[in-house]
This record gives structure tokens, sequence and C-alpha cells, in this order.
């Protein structure tokens, strides 16, 4: 519990240095200081890995606040926390107990006994991906728009960061608009998104059970390689029926709107950045003031679901989405147990998916209903889709953020911290200890349906 408030805490304290570095008068390109709200609002939407704008990060921050902007990305992305265990492991050699759990808080959950592989096979993987990519997309900057070398590794790093971690920054005032018929472009920002939404602990799963295989093959061992955990299940066919979903549902409803002006092969590649994006990213190459209402509401269900855990994903996971068919499933079908991959999952783990969802779409109903008061002249279907796309971290936008008052910025900003930290660890946060009740209440079963 104290790992978990302390998790909420040094979040929101980065926030807050955040906005007093982004207030500075080199952080901006103009005269004059930032406005406080535009700063706290950049920088939670950087820490929370979200994307939602006020300004443009392109034409308002000069390249000192474009690099704290990518600071606190990095920083949210990999978790206070761990870099914090990294740092104490290099000074001293070892990892507190105190700091594995406390890292552990922030979605990376690891063996007592594995902390520091773990945390430095996080940072590894995180480092390479963002490297590889910023590479590829550096080289496509230089050859095939001509930009100057120093500006195309900055831009092609900053890209790169962003994608990985799922938040969505561009230093283009369109975003990708300009890339949207580019496959070298948007390609190597897909992937990067969907290697930092399946989560650390599903890609470490997969690269143990790569280099056991490449070990049996070369070793001709005999030894089993076991199968993939049940989380680890869930996370890749969850992320795989829903890219298919929304690629489907995309391609056919703007085939003839949004798309109807492009070829075949930009229709194809736009269906799947939008898909792809809408999970958590927050990149678009199209302008989602454009979509049909039918399009925008595919994708407030993608950004509501969100990624995998113990990754850069928000939303309420597909983890706690799939759990919850399952459980339907079981009442449906008469049996008493919940079976997921033939492993029993415990009403516990039920209960808390049950909380989740429920406290996600709870919180998405008041701010929608409270933001449609504050902005009576904005369109109920562009507001619901801030909303959700706030809570789920991902940072698409009709266009209407910086359009929205005061107090409305403010709420979008609560809603991408706790889309960030997560229902369940803001409950721990701001719960002060769990009692044990020594007793029961008689049982009485209220009707229900």
């Amino acid at each position: 519990m104290q790992a978990a408030r302390l998790t909420a805490g040094s979040f929101l304290l980065l926030i807050v240095i955040g906005a007093v570095l982004l207030s500075l008068p080199i952080s901006t390109r103009g005269e004059g200081s930032v406005p406080p709200l535009e700063g706290i609002f950049t920088a939670t939407s950087a820490v929370c890995l979200t994307g939602l704008v006020v300004v443009d990060t392109a034409t308002f921050w000069t390249p000192f606040g474009q690099a704290v902007i990518l600071g606190l990305i990095q920083v949210g992305g990999l978790g206070i926390m761990t870099l914090a265990s990294l740092t104490g492991m290099l000074l001293v050699r070892k990892v507190s107990i105190r700091s594995r759990r406390l890292a552990q808080a922030e979605s990376r959950p690891f063996s007592m006994g594995g902390a520091k592989r773990t945390i430095l096979a996080t940072v590894l993987l995180t480092v390479v991906t963002e490297a590889v990519m910023a590479l590829i997309l550096a080289w496509r900057f230089i050859t095939e728009y001509q930009l100057p070398v120093a500006y195309s590794l900055w831009s092609g790093t900053f890209h790169s960061i962003s994608a990985f971690n799922n938040a969505g920054f561009a230093l283009r005032s369109a975003n990708m608009i300009d890339f949207q018929d580019d496959w070298f472009i948007l390609s190597p920002i897909m992937i990067a998104v969907v290697l930092g939404g399946l989560g650390y602990s599903v890609l470490a799963e997969i690269v143990r059970r790569a280099r056991h295989r490449w070990r049996m093959r070369h070793s001709r061992s005999t030894t089993a390689v076991g199968h993939l955990s049940v989380t680890s299940r869930i996370t890749l066919i969850g992320t795989a029926v829903l890219l298919i979903a929304g690629f489907a549902i995309y391609l056919a409803v703007e085939w003839h709107g949004a798309f109807e002006e492009f070829g075949v092969g930009k229709k194809i590649l736009n269906a799947l950045f939008a898909t792809v994006t809408a999970r958590t990213a927050g990149f678009n190459a199209i302008d989602y003031s454009q979509l049909s209402d039918t399009s925008l509401l595919a994708t407030e269900g993608l950004m509501f679901v969100g990624g995998g855990s113990a990754g850069t994903a928000g939303g309420i996971k597909i983890t706690t989405i799939v759990v919850l068919l399952y459980a339907m499933w079981t009442e449906f079908s008469g049996e008493k147990e919940v079976i997921v991959s033939k492993r029993h999952v415990p009403d516990s783990v039920i209960r808390q998916a049950m909380t989740v969802a429920a406290a996600g779409a709870l919180v998405v109903w008041l701010s929608i209903v409270v933001l449609r008061v504050l902005n009576p002249h904005l369109d109920a279907d562009h507001v619901t889709f801030e909303v959700v796309s706030a809570f789920g971290t991902v940072g698409l936008s009709t266009g209407i953020t910086a359009a929205l008052t005061g107090p409305s910025q403010v709420i979008l900003c609560v809603l991408m911290y706790l889309g960030r930290i997560g229902p369940i660890t803001m409950v721990a946060a701001l719960a002060a200890r769990k009692t044990t009740r020594h007793f029961h209440y008689p049982e009485e079963r209220p009707l229900i349906g």
C-alpha cells in the first residue's frame, strides 16, 4: 500500500517539476511566461504518456522545451521507481526489497529474486528498441525528405521515444498527417507502439522462449519450452483480435468516407495506423473530426480497453476485459469456476477486473457529464471522444482540446493522471489501511436483472 501511494505521489511530483521547467522562458519560442495551465496540462500529458496538447508542440516549444517533454515521456514510460532502482543498483550493486516493491507498484511485476535482471532487461529493451526505430526514421527523413541530418536525428529520436512509450507527441503541427502515405515512416512507429503496448513482462517471456528454442535447436536439448503464461496469451490474442477488428471497421466504414480520396494502399495503411494508435498511442495520420460517428465510437472502444498490462499502454487493459468476458461466459454456461487457457482464475481477480472496469466507466461517464455542462457549445460526440482519450491516455482528439474551458482542461489532467497510475493503484494510494472484519452478516441474495 505504501509503495502504491509513493508511486502515485512520485508521478504527481514529476508533473510539477515538468510544469516548472516548461514555464521557464527558455522553454518557449514566444515572449513572456507560459500560462500555468498550459504548462501543467503539457507536463501531465507527457508524464502520463497521453499526447493531448493545448499548444502546438512543434512551434510553441523551443528545443529545450521539447527536450523536457521528451524527458518526461521517457521517465513516465520507464517508471520513476524503476529508474531509482536502476540508479541504486549501479551505485551500490544491489536493489533493496523496498525498491523492488516500489518498482512492482508501477506495473512491472517481477520475482523478488530476479529484480536486477528484470530492471536491466526493461531498460535495455527500451533503449535498443528506441534507438533502432530512431535510426530508421532519421534515415527516412534524410533520404526521402532531404531534411538536415541533425534535425532528422532529433526528430527520429523524439518520435521513436514517443511511439514506444505510447505517448503520441509529434514534432509536426499536423502530427503524422504529412506522412499518411509513407509506409517507411508509419510502419516503424506502429511497430514501436505495439511493442510498448504489449508490456515488458509479455515481451520478456517471448524473448525467453525464443532463446530457449534457439538453444534447443543448437544443443539438441529435449527440455520442453513450456506454455505461455495466461497473461501473455490473453495479451497477445486480445491484441490481435482488437487490431483485426479495428482495421476491418475503419476500412469498411471510411472506405467511402474519410478514405474516399485515398488509393487502395493508402486506405489500408491509414486504417491499420488508426487501429494501432487508437489503442493508446495517440498519433494521427488522419483528421479525426472528419470520421463518421461509427468510427469515433469504435475508436472510443479501442481507447477504453487499451493495451497490455506492465507496459506503457493505458486503458483498463486487455486482461481486464478478457477476464470479464470469461466470467460472463462462465455464468452463461452454468460453470462454477472461471477457466482461462486451462487455468483457474481466482474470484479475487474477477472482483479486481470488475472494480477496474466499473470504476473506469463511472469516471468516464461523470467526466463526460461535467464537460458537457461546462462546454455546451461543443459537439457531444467530440466531448465524449476527448474524455475517453484522456482516461485511456491515448491523446487522439477531434481538435477541441484547446477550445475547452480552463476547468475542463483541469478535469482532463485528472483523467490522464488516473489513467496512467491505474485505478487499483489509485485506490491503494488513497486507502489508509485495510481492515479485517471478524464476523459475517446474514446472507441475502438481491434480485439481479
